[in-house]
């Protein structure tokens, strides 16, 4: 209860075209991109990092600024956690941005294992997501780490390709992934799209050449945000 009343108090006061930050109980950590008044944001987009990857502040300002009547939050301190207790507090602060901008429509874009946990979010409080934007997404790992080695490395965690059943028929994904991700290869990404291509999710599936695991710094992935955004209705 501390975490939401902290993060929501720093949320409800508005924000400068810069940023704005807030520390937590959770850990979590906040730099804010965009228009101060909350009621002229058409989307808002939440970005999850993933450890030791490219800057997601830099492209939360990028996506701020191409993407029209857009706010753009980073959210830092997305540990490589999938337990249920952390996707709670990620939840809870899209919650609370979501309240900030009530007219938004909501892109998470992940980054890593960001990218697992907004697909995560998105099977487990579907509310909450309007479109995703998923980046060398470990989305199956865990299915992987089992057939392997006949268990979990971690039994608490979640794994994407089990929570995609509670996702909302209604969202937009976009899956990238670099032809060239020894991190997070293609087929941890491609079972997922698929999975989601099969419940009829409207899934934008692309391999990326000549690229590598660090991606979020790669034009593709804002002009992929951009089309997300272009591409779903308004609220109202």
């Amino acid at each position: 209860m501390h975490f939401k009343l902290a993060l929501l108090s720093l949320l409800l006061a508005g924000c400068a075209t810069t940023q704005s930050a807030v520390h937590a109980t959770s850990g979590l950590h906040a730099e804010t991109y965009g228009p101060k008044r909350g009621s002229s944001v058409q989307t808002l987009i939440v970005v999850l990092h993933g450890k030791g990857t490219p800057d997601h502040y830099r492209f939360a300002s990028a996506a701020a600024r191409a993407i029209p009547d857009a706010a753009a939050v980073a959210l830092t301190e997305v540990r490589d956690d999938r337990a249920p207790k952390h996707l709670a507090a990620v939840g809870d602060a899209v919650t609370a941005l979501r309240a900030r901008y009530p007219q938004a429509r909501t892109i998470v874009v992940g980054n890593a294992d960001g990218a697992a946990i907004a697909a995560n979010l998105a099977g487990i409080r579907p509310a909450l997501v309007d479109g995703m934007v998923l980046v060398g997404c470990p989305c199956t790992r865990l299915e992987m780490e089992q057939q392997t080695s006949g268990e979990h490395s971690g039994r608490e965690n979640l794994d994407p390709l089990q929570t995609a059943g509670g996702i909302l028929p209604s969202i937009r994904v976009a899956v990238l992934v670099g032809a060239n991700d020894k991190i997070t290869p293609a087929n941890f990404s491609r079972a997922y799209a698929e999975a989601l291509a099969l419940r009829g999710i409207a899934t934008d599936y692309r391999i990326l050449p000549a690229r590598g695991h660090d991606l979020l710094d790669d034009p593709e992935v804002l002009a992929a945000t951009e089309r997300l955004a272009a591409a779903m209705p308004k609220k109202g």
